[in-house]
């Protein structure tokens, strides 16, 4: 299977060749009024460039490239690549972009954004020559703003990119290097809905009747007291209109806030086996027309989760069977690619799974649309690391700054997602432990940063050392007790946190190739320990697929399985891991690059 596997890979690195070899034609994008795609048309350089965020920078010789892009993909599995055996054996490094484009003279008394879904990493942007900011944070989604610096009619526009993914090891899995997710540029009227303004809740659920609480942040540029109206209409999935609402107020400010109710009958709710969208459409109208408008889907559903009962979806017990996925799509690389991830959703919902773990950090929102649309638990993790280093230049040396606004736009950005269930602020943090207490400090700072914003999601976290001593657990922040792996003391969790809920975050670490069997087929191994080292010169690259192998922190699925399927307070579990991704190939060095 490994030698089938590389040559897959070979024949796909000869496709992208070929493809790189085309003729490539360059544009340069006329933009009007609304939301604009924003991939096509750039230009690339592999390396600084320290000159190239002035605006007539000659940049004739670079590549031209459409987003989104992850160049580590397209380069060479070498040993000595310093991303090491986590990151995949991979190249990384520091890449420029570049964008021309012009913007409709009749636009000059709008507001002009540009939106990052993420950039891998430390991402600095400039408008003709104009420097916007960073962003350190790979996994973010952002916004900035371009009005003041943008020029109009037939004066182009260039904006910059600078992503810097030199420094290694950054991350104990592949990353990929550059604008690896989509880019879009919003052309607003001065009048209109603040970026993720609209927070949508169900304070009331049954089966007759659901109540539907719209708040709305309005921005006014105008600078004048404004006469505005906020119409929201609920749409069915066949896009019949359910119901309406409207509101007329004076914007005297340069925000407003406005609270509006839906009520729906008998409505249809959202769940695992039947994922029905609702379509809210929020209007902003003034001088009679709509200036802004937005669609969003919508799921009605409720749920809790109970220390006896499990997990409960509508009145429905139900057990969550999810897995845990990287960002990345195996040898595609990690640039966001919607027909993969359907791809890999729509084999997981065939095998019965019914949750996704966003391991360790914010998702594409591309995965979160197909979750709400094919009915997945998700389980939106914000971080890998806290204070403490995993590797030396990870997320660490930005902690201080940044885990704030970093966590209110991930929860801003998702928050009106059905399939997002759980908020997760960490995985296998090293402030489980120690006796300065700082865990419990930060995980009761994460924990208020999130219910401040959405206080109707349970907070979690993936605990390695869930022992009474745990500093997260201690802090009481948690509202659902999160277990990595420790399957065998499962069965003891009511009696070490009586009347706390139980969810695995992350389960089992079998270990298996397809198509490979060893015997005795009954035989178990625990590979990657003192007792059976692994060394590369007895070993085949490749372990069995009789479930007898395991990670020796993990377990089998089987004996996982019986454990979970025999008590009904366990809520659900994440399996490690959903897909293979590149890098951490355990138990295995060079020249294996992709998990088992």
């Amino acid at each position: 299977m490994r030698m089938q596997w590389n040559f897959r890979l070979v024949n796909t690195r000869v496709l992208m060749l070929i493809f790189l070899l085309l003729p490539v034609f360059v544009f340069s994008q006329t933009v009007s009024k609304g939301v604009s795609d924003f991939n096509k048309g750039w230009k690339l350089l592999m390396r600084e460039e320290n000159k190239a965020q002035v605006r007539d920078f000659d940049d004739a010789s670079w590549r031209s490239v459409d987003l989104p892009h992850d160049g580590s993909i397209e380069g060479s599995f070498e040993q000595r690549n310093p991303v090491g055996v986590h990151g995949g054996f991979l190249p990384t490094g520091t890449y420029m972009y570049r964008k021309s484009f012009f913007i409709d003279a009749a636009n000059k008394n709008k507001d002009v954004y540009i939106d990052f879904d993420g950039v891998y990493r430390n991402s600095e942007v400039w408008i003709n020559g104009h420097y916007l900011g960073k962003r350190p944070n790979g996994y973010i989604t952002f916004r900035y703003e371009l009005t003041n610096f943008i020029k109009y009619g037939a004066e182009k526009n260039v904006l910059v990119v600078k992503a810097d993914n030199a420094a290694q090891p950054s991350s104990r899995w592949y990353t990929g290097t550059g604008i690896y997710r989509n880019v879009r540029l919003a052309v607003l009227d001065k009048v209109h809905v603040r970026n993720w303004g609209i927070a949508i809740t169900t304070p009331s659920v049954t089966k007759t009747k659901a109540t539907i609480v719209l708040k709305t942040t309005i921005t006014n540029n105008l600078g004048s007291n404004q006469p505005v109206v906020i119409k929201q209409i609920l749409l069915d999935k066949e896009g019949k209109q359910v119901t309406v609402t409207r509101d007329s107020l004076n914007l005297t400010r340069k925000e407003h806030i406005r609270e509006q109710q839906l009520t729906v009958q008998t409505p249809h709710l959202w769940s695992d086996k039947d994922p029905f969208l609702y379509t809210i459409i929020t209007q902003v109208i003034y001088n009679k027309e709509v200036k802004d408008e937005h669609r969003t889907r919508y799921g009605i559903r409720h749920f809790k989760f109970d220390p006896q009962e499990g997990f409960i979806l509508n009145e429905r017990k139900l057990k969550i069977r999810g897995v845990c996925n990287h960002h990345d799509l195996g040898c595609l690389g990690a640039a966001v690619n919607r027909s993969a991830i359907k791809r890999q959703l729509q084999i997981l919902k065939e095998m019965g799974c019914n949750g996704i773990r966003t391991s360790h950090n914010p998702p594409a929102p591309e995965l979160l649309d197909l979750c709400d649309e094919m009915g997945f638990i998700v389980m939106d993790e914000a971080f890998d690391i806290w204070k403490t280093a995993k590797t030396y230049f990870d997320y660490h040396w930005n902690w201080d700054e940044w885990h704030k606004r970093d966590l209110e736009d991930q929860v801003l950005r998702d928050r009106n997602h059905p399939s997002v269930f759980i908020w997760s602020i960490g995985n296998e943090i090293p402030e489980q432990t120690g006796s300065d207490q700082s865990g419990s400090r930060i995980a009761a700072e994460l924990k208020s940063i999130v219910s401040n914003i959405d206080p109707t999601r349970p907070v979690t976290a993936g605990n390695n050392h869930p022992d009474k001593g745990n500093n997260i657990i201690k802090s009481g922040a948690l509202d659902l007790i999160g277990v990595n792996y420790h399957h065998d003391e499962w069965k003891h969790f009511n009696s070490y946190y009586p009347g706390q809920v139980f969810i695995g975050t992350e389960t089992v670490s079998a270990l298996q190739t397809r198509g490979e069997y060893k015997f005795p087929s009954d035989k178990l191994m625990r590979w990657g320990n003192t007792q059976n080292p692994v060394t590369n010169d007895i070993y085949d690259f490749t372990c069995s697929a009789f479930d007898q192998t395991r990670a020796p922190w993990g377990s089998t699925h089987e004996e996982t399985l019986k454990v979970f399927r025999r008590y009904d307070f366990l809520s659900g579990m994440y399996v490690w891991s959903g897909f293979d991704y590149l890098g951490e190939p355990t138990p295995f060095s060079w020249p294996a690059r992709s998990s088992y």
